[in-house]
């Protein structure tokens, strides 16, 4: 049994906010195999559209671990009780740069999230990119295992290591001592955190991550840039109350919708969800903010 396109495109949001739930919220494998099975009329139709849901690294690298431009390596440094594993991509050529922590989505540190550290080191800066399940011995390879560990997270500890990565980064001698950030999803709403907590930080741009409270914002002293899909009801449904905030508190922002975007749009491993057009206006954006903020 086959789905029609006609089907498929009915269904198609359908199918991508049941994605969105199995991957945020603790629905297993098997019932979003079931209920996708349920959506597309059959399993076969189901195990057909998962490959085009799923993530795909063979699209992972735009900027390849051996360009001339850049240096990588995996560093540590100390956290909350725990050693922090990280990714670290700085410019070939000498001299001092800004820092970017770039925070990951809630699979890990994978081969999507070393890339666009990749891409913010060969546009000019530092990029850091702890792995946040550190303090299980890092991320699995395989996604589920890595999601469900994310609950297990201490928040404060791992808040904690992210502004420990942030002093790590402005230590190096390659630093000029600005430093900003960049999230992903979870990553977004850690970016948001670092905001509140970190009135040393320069920027913080979230890409459709989670909004911190109204009453943390006045805390904020870094100009916050967010990038929203207008399909991803989940995560816009927090913007009017931490659009309100952001003026009450009179702290600089900018907020981006990118209509027809999913959740994810950045992601170019996610074939159904990334927007090619957003996700490039989006990344445009946030280079040209780090270049006026960082340098």
């Amino acid at each position: 049994m086959y789905i029609s396109l006609s089907k498929l495109f009915v269904m198609d949001q359908h199918i991508i906010n049941l994605f969105d739930e199995y991957t945020h919220k603790p629905l297993s494998r098997q019932e979003f195999i079931n209920q996708l099975a349920k959506l597309t009329g059959s399993m076969g139709a189901a195990l057909a559209v998962l490959p085009l849901l799923e993530l795909n690294y063979a699209n992972a690298a735009t900027v390849k671990e051996n360009d001339e431009d850049i240096i990588t390596e995996d560093i540590s440094y100390p956290g909350d009780d725990t050693v922090m594993k990280a990714y670290l991509a700085r410019p070939a050529l000498s001299g001092t740069f800004g820092a970017v922590i770039v925070i990951h989505e809630n699979r890990g540190l994978n081969p999507h999230i070393k890339d666009v550290t990749r891409r913010v080191a060969k546009a000019g800066f530092i990029a850091l990119a702890p792995d946040a399940l550190s303090p299980f011995g890092g991320t699995p390879q395989n996604e589920d295992d890595a999601r469900n560990l994310f609950s297990q997270l201490d928040a404060q500890k791992n808040l904690h290591n992210f502004l420990k990565a942030l002093d790590y980064a402005r230590t190096r001698k390659e630093c000029n001592g600005n430093t900003g950030c960049v999230g992903f999803c979870w990553g977004g709403g850690i970016a948001n955190d670092l905001a509140v907590h970190a009135p040393e930080l320069k920027v913080a741009v979230a890409f459709y991550g989670r909004q911190p409270k109204a009453e943390e914002v006045p805390n904020i002293k870094a100009i916050v840039q967010l990038h929203y899909g207008s399909l991803d009801e989940r995560i816009d449904a927090g913007i009017p109350a931490y659009e309100e905030a952001l003026k009450k508190a009179g702290v600089k922002y900018e907020l981006y919708m990118y209509e027809g975007a999913q959740h994810a749009f950045h992601n170019d491993t996610a074939p159904t969800r990334y927007n090619e057009a957003a996700a490039k206006l989006a990344w445009e954006r946030t280079i040209r903010l780090f270049r006026n903020r960082l340098k």
